[in-house]
């Protein structure tokens, strides 16, 4: 494939580069609670959405402009080139999930307002008992008349704490073989019954939460696509969530690199063969992500679905996050453990548990050994 824009992929990057340069806020001098950077995500959402830079791969009739993905990535790029605040990860794959499964009425009540920023989503899959085993879940949801009835604990809800609704699975079989008795619920996050409580994770902030279901009843309405097809839903997700580029990752790997070189520069080390040595591989990990991601998204315009080479990306991407967070944290040295660059323990920290989301690395490695590359179980 051709890596190069087109004459049109040429002139959209040029005005979105000139666009960012008026419109990304400035950089904070001291480093965001959690709080607050959650708030300026939400911001620079809407901001986006108005400017017509989010959902711009989407259908015209669901509040997109129908571009080819291939300027997501683009997006991606000059986003994080810019250091500007991170994409909308959830729109990228919980909204285009439910734009892929949900009927009408509900594609009607949720996607533009999603798209916009007006509502933020988080995901109810890991359980306790089954983190990447989704197909051991045991939250159930009964129904009782027009309503079901749900009951049941959900752990690392990300962004649960500042979502408006959220997307459960949940059991409504038990008499058939696990993956077939899921069901997908739309969860308005406000329902009595619903009780959230921050999870405190390794660099000390409440970025993810643990959700408590207590006979929340929820709509029959509010059922996406059919009863048992959440395991199909739940595979879908996760293929999304596994893109970089629908996640928004690339923006922040060239940002965080950025910001490194920066620092180099400003600390003197710039010239250090180790230091260019370190960078220049942060650089090409970077580049080896943008690449697959944009490799993936030149399938998906050819119409070819979402599949499990996302599992390379997403392998691609854990080791790209996890190995710049350590070079700054070697770069920094003593200002990152003794108080006078905070952010970079707290990134490196915040990196940890990436190789968990969307599915475990060996996950990963097996979803590529068995179903990409042929290779026996044993």
């Amino acid at each position: 494939m051709d890596y190069l824009d087109t004459v049109e992929e040429a002139e959209y990057r040029a005005a979105l580069r000139a666009w960012l340069s008026e419109n990304v806020p400035p950089r904070a001098d001291t480093p965001l609670s959690d709080e607050e950077a959650a708030q300026e995500r939400i911001a620079w959402h809407r901001k986006l959405y108005e400017a017509g830079y989010i959902g711009q791969s989407w259908p015209v009739e669901w509040g997109g402009k129908g571009l080819g993905p291939l300027m997501d990535a683009i997006l991606n790029d000059e986003n994080g080139t810019a250091e500007a605040p991170g994409l909308p990860a959830m729109v990228g794959y919980i909204v285009r999930t439910l734009m892929m499964f949900g009927n009408d009425e509900q594609r009607e009540q949720f996607i533009r307002r999603s798209l916009s920023g007006e509502i933020q989503w988080c995901q109810g899959f890991s359980e306790p008992g089954a983190g990447s085993d989704l197909a051991a879940l045991t939250t159930k949801a009964t129904l009782d008349g027009d309503e079901w009835v749900i009951n049941g604990h959900k752990m690392w809800t990300s962004f649960g704490q500042y979502a408006d609704w959220c997307m459960v699975l949940a059991r409504t079989d038990a008499t058939v073989a696990p993956h077939k008795g899921i069901s997908a619920f739309l969860v308005d996050m406000k329902t009595p019954g619903i009780v959230l409580k921050p999870i405190y994770v390794a660099n000390g902030d409440p970025e993810t939460s643990e959700v408590f279901f207590d006979e929340v009843r929820v709509p029959a309405a509010n059922l996406i696509s059919s009863v048992g097809d959440g395991w199909k839903i739940a595979m879908t997700t996760v293929a999304y969530e596994r893109g970089p580029s629908d996640i928004g990752a690339i923006s922040t790997l060239r940002k965080q690199l950025s910001h490194l070189e920066e620092y180099a520069v400003q600390s003197g080390r710039a010239a250090d063969p180790a230091v260019r040595r370190r960078l220049a591989r942060s650089y090409v990990q970077g580049e080896l992500v943008r690449l697959v991601a944009l490799e993936q998204l030149s399938s998906r315009a050819t119409g070819k679905p979402v599949g499990e080479e996302g599992s390379i990306g997403k392998l691609l991407q854990t080791a790209a996050s996890q190995d710049l967070a350590h070079v700054a944290l070697d770069l920094y040295g003593a200002d990152a453990i003794t108080g006078a660059a905070p952010e970079i323990v707290s990134d490196y920290f915040q990196t940890r548990p990436i190789s968990v989301y969307g599915g475990s690395s060996q996950i990963q490695r097996n979803i590529i050994a068995s179903r990409l590359l042929g290779m026996p179980r044993e």
